[in-house]
């Protein structure tokens, strides 16, 4: 049986191709639409539901995804202006517990990530394969990071999380 909170495998990087460049940037691209997809029609109750047993519910999956890719967008902006900059990491699992969760409607978050997710592809669209090269710093792994990595991760990270809905969806009948 597949690992629930991995549905798609873990991210494994890659190395840098215009073929696998191109499959990247549509993900990042499409995200918006395919989370939008998979959380289509689902009610409250629904919105509620852990995707596993000790996950997140969708609804917190949902708004996680919008507050990820806020920081990569920023990750990516410093990358591409500053010389290996060091970039700032957060805590994932107390973010999903503050009160807009809850209170701020799923549709905020898709709405976010369709304006983020077309200003990110403008800006990493024509990027050349030096500036793929740019890194950064990631002080909590220790870890000096390609924005072509980067591209990667979070193009796995989109993917990932709707899967981890779409999977629930099958899983419950939905």
């Amino acid at each position: 049986m597949t690992d629930p909170r991995y549905p798609i495998g873990k991210f494994e990087p890659q190395p840098y191709s215009d073929k696998q460049k191109r499959e990247w940037l549509q993900d990042i691209q499409f995200l918006p639409g395919l989370l939008e997809n998979a959380i289509e029609n689902l009610d409250e109750a629904q919105f509620n539901t852990p995707y596993r047993d000790g996950g997140w519910t969708v609804r917190q999956l949902v708004h996680h995804v919008a507050d990820s890719h806020m920081n990569a967008y920023i990750r990516f902006r410093l990358g591409l202006t500053e010389d290996n900059p060091t970039i700032k990491p957060y805590d994932e699992n107390a973010w999903v517990m503050l009160n807009d969760i809850e209170k701020v409607p799923i549709n905020i978050s898709i709405t976010l990530l369709y304006t983020l997710h077309t200003r990110w592809h403008a800006t990493i669209l024509e990027l050349t394969k030096e500036q793929w090269e740019r890194t950064v710093f990631h002080p909590a792994s220790q870890k000096q990071m390609s924005l072509w990595h980067l591209l990667g991760m979070y193009a796995w990270h989109g993917k990932h999380h709707v899967a981890h809905i779409t999977s629930l969806r099958e899983q419950k009948g939905w």
